[in-house]
């Protein structure tokens, strides 16, 4: 199995989103974010030309990278699972991953820290982020076995820059 992990694409500041009165659940992507984000999936696309199976946190500005990455790979339908919200323990997405077909490649997006503690986990067996995530920011993991704590690979961590660079390139 190959894991695509994804970090949501620029969202307003926490402190701009609080004067809304709304929930930072609902923060949003910015009109700059969602281009940058564009550009860096078809960057996504020319290093990992195939994705089978596309999974957000449910929070809104994972969900709509996850659009613009869906778009970005012909519409492809995506799902969105609490296991990815940002409180919740890397290692509670083991059970998803391994519900998953043997020999896809699997994306998924969402929040630092999590994500940082995610791809740590999956490569060392221990509770240690030490991948950094930047916004629209990807890494790719791969597993022999089923996917654990300890047994992933680091195949290529990308930054938003390069993915875009490589997007233009497209």
């Amino acid at each position: 199995m190959k894991l695509l992990v994804i970090r949501h694409g620029v969202a307003g500041t926490r402190d701009e989103w609080a004067g809304t009165g709304r929930p930072d659940t609902q923060r949003p992507l910015t009109d700059e974010g969602r281009k940058k984000m564009r550009r860096a999936a078809r960057g996504l696309r020319a290093v990992a030309p195939r994705i089978d199976v596309l999974a957000s946190s449910p929070l809104v500005r994972a969900t709509q990278t996850a659009e613009i990455v869906a778009a970005e790979y012909d519409d492809l339908p995506f799902d969105t699972i609490a296991e990815l919200s940002p409180e919740r323990r890397p290692d509670e997405l083991l059970g998803w991953l391994r519900a998953q077909k043997p020999g896809s490649t699997v994306a998924v997006v969402g929040h630092e820290p999590h994500l940082g503690f995610l791809a740590g986990w999956l490569l060392t067996a221990r509770n240690d982020s030490f991948v950094d995530f930047r916004k629209g920011g990807a890494v790719l993991l791969e597993f022999d076995d089923p996917p654990a704590g300890g047994n992933a690979v680091l195949a290529w961590a990308l930054t938003p820059r390069q993915l875009r660079t490589l997007g233009e390139a497209e």
